[in-house]
């Protein structure tokens, strides 16, 4: 397959640089095999059916965003350079990889001030990146990120607007729980508590995964023979508990249900002969269309970009033809698209 065959023209006005308030005003494209539907996230007790059960993925974004100064003494005197971080991974020794922007004006041993309290050392670069070591560690570290970072808004809403305060509310999921992400389950964004108790009260149950979503969710595909791409890694965890319920849902003829790509790919990613099993580590699952789904009955997920894993990932849910159908559906009906634009719950198998 041709990374072409995943590409179509979406209007820029479309893409939402904030999201539907209520968040479950959100517009919902239900879909069939052979059936759209036009409703609102709100609507959702009219999709779902009694013993049908929602995998939600309890990661929590970190304001990952953070402006400081570097501080030279040299041969030219004092100087200094203002620097864009971007955290991207914790490691096991305690210091982050993170995008430093400009990484050119930094070297190895120099500390970046990003307030009287947070500072980190640079202490390696590679490939566009850097390793932090933070001054702080545990909660300190975390009082300290909330007071001075900004929440990493993709690219694309980036590109028209900063973060602001608003965004570290909306940018959250209701159930948000693990600090590690700096990407949102955005299908999650559109529930609310309400919404839950009544899909709670109808029947419908939730379990609860973890899957740290990476900036590598935003990387683009450069290479036309979507075979030989590299997809990113990412930190799960299913738990006993998670996969015991699951399995439960599929014994008694009920629907799992993922929302969001994030978790479809981990319970994939955990999926066994016998049902879904424990999971704990790095995923590189690579979803394209001929991959048979071991777990999900079906996706509930926003609208994604074109040539991008996320729209392979649908086309193979859905198929290349009817995801077409879909999103030419969606664009006429004017949804809004990406991390802050509507839903769509796609169901294979039929309403």
């Amino acid at each position: 397959m041709k990374l072409s065959d995943f590409d179509f023209d979406l209007p820029d006005d479309l893409i939402a640089t904030r999201p539907a308030r209520p968040r479950t005003a959100a517009k919902l494209l239900v879909a069939g095999p052979d059936h759209i539907q036009d409703m609102t996230v709100a609507d959702l007790p009219k999709v779902l059916r009694p013993g049908d059960r929602l995998v939600l993925n309890d990661t929590k974004v970190i304001p990952a965003r953070l402006n400081g100064v570097r501080h030279r003494n040299g041969d030219a005197g004092a100087t200094k350079a203002k620097m864009d971080v971007t955290l991207l991974e914790p490691q096991a020794d305690g210091t982050w990889t993170a995008l430093v922007k400009p990484i050119k004006k930094v070297r190895d041993g120099e500390t970046i001030v990003f307030s009287d309290d947070l500072s980190a050392q640079v202490t390696a670069r590679a490939d566009g990146q850097a390793v932090l070591r933070f001054n702080l560690t545990g909660d300190d570290f975390d009082a300290a990120l909330q007071t001075v970072g900004a929440m990493p808004l993709p690219p694309y809403i980036a590109a028209k607007r900063p973060a602001d305060d608003a965004d570290k509310s909306d940018y959250q999921t209701w159930w948000a729980k693990h600090q590690g992400a700096v990407a949102a389950p955005t299908a999650s964004l559109h529930f609310d508590g309400p919404l839950l108790a009544k899909l709670e009260a109808m029947g419908v149950t939730f379990s609860f995964v973890t899957l740290h979503v990476g900036a590598g969710t935003f990387l683009p595909v450069k290479v036309d023979d979507i075979s030989q791409h590299k997809m990113h890694s990412e930190w799960g965890h299913v738990s006993q508990a998670a996969a015991d319920e699951v399995n439960a849902t599929r014994a008694a003829g009920g629907r799992v249900i993922p929302v969001g790509t994030t978790a479809l790919r981990l319970v994939e990613s955990a999926a066994t002969d016998e049902g879904l099993g424990p999971w704990e580590g790095p995923t590189d699952i690579f979803i394209t269309p001929g991959f048979t789904f071991r777990i999900a009955d079906g996706l509930m997920t926003n609208f994604h970009l074109p040539k991008s894993t996320l729209m392979m990932l649908v086309s193979a849910m859905m198929g290349q033809g009817r995801i077409r159908e879909i999103y030419d559906h969606a664009i006429n009906a004017r949804y809004r698209f990406f991390s802050y634009g509507d839903a769509s719950i796609l169901l294979p198998k039929g309403v």
